[in-house]
């Protein structure tokens, strides 16, 4: 069963959101009030909220400026992918045989959105089909720790909002991921929670990857 989401709770959805869909961009300053207003809340629970992100890293709290957004440097991306492979790869664990036949469809569904996403260009299109992609085994975990450390963490990369020439040149690199999401679904087809597992780790989420963007 979820828990009831606070105020401050629904305010930390909605600002990870805009960061993970590049309205936010770092060293930008936070805006409370326009917060506040857009969410119909006070003041309290967005100042609560950033707070907390502050606390996890993901924001700064600057003297005279307020709360910004923390840039990732190549070494904390790269612990990141580690810890998120882990975390990944036991959500894969804990789900492997229990998807259903509906959920393995989506999920193929989804990479068939991203291979039409990287032949159009769509960079924005790609990174929202990847999401739905790995929360469909993600939510069925239930187990809501994991599901929101997960989302933390992915909090903390900010993809979104790149500049067209820089999707297009990510575009051979998107295939090669999309294939690996192919490769995730072949094996939870064949219900391999350990090879799910040593797949998150070594190959998905291998910190080689991480000067990428986050998938």
């Amino acid at each position: 069963m979820k828990k009831y989401k606070t105020l401050k709770d629904h305010v930390y959805s909605y600002i990870t959101e805009q960061v993970l869909e590049g309205k936010l961009i770092p060293s930008q300053r936070i805006n409370e009030t326009a917060i506040s207003q857009e969410l119909s809340v006070s003041r309290t629970p967005v100042r609560e909220a950033l707070i907390q992100l502050s606390c996890e890293g993901v924001l700064d709290n600057v003297p005279r400026k307020g709360f910004v957004l923390k840039g990732v440097s190549e070494k904390e991306a790269s612990e990141l992918y580690v810890v998120i492979g882990a975390l990944d790869g036991i959500a894969a664990q804990m789900t492997c045989n229990i998807l259903t036949d509906k959920d393995l469809s989506r999920m193929d569904f989804y990479i068939q959105s991203m291979d039409l996403a990287i032949k159009t260009d769509n960079y924005e299109m790609y990174l929202t089909q990847q999401d739905l992609f790995h929360l469909v085994y993600i939510e069925k975990c239930d187990n809501e720790v994991l599901e929101d450390t997960i989302s933390r963490l992915k909090s903390k990369f900010f993809t979104r909002g790149f500049s067209k020439d820089e999707a297009s040149r990510s575009k051979e690199y998107l295939a090669l991921i999309n294939d690996e999401h192919r490769e995730i679904l072949k094996l939870f087809k064949e219900k391999d929670s350990a090879g799910l597992y040593n797949y998150m780790v070594n190959v998905h989420w291998s910190p080689t990857n991480a000067h990428h963007e986050i998938l």
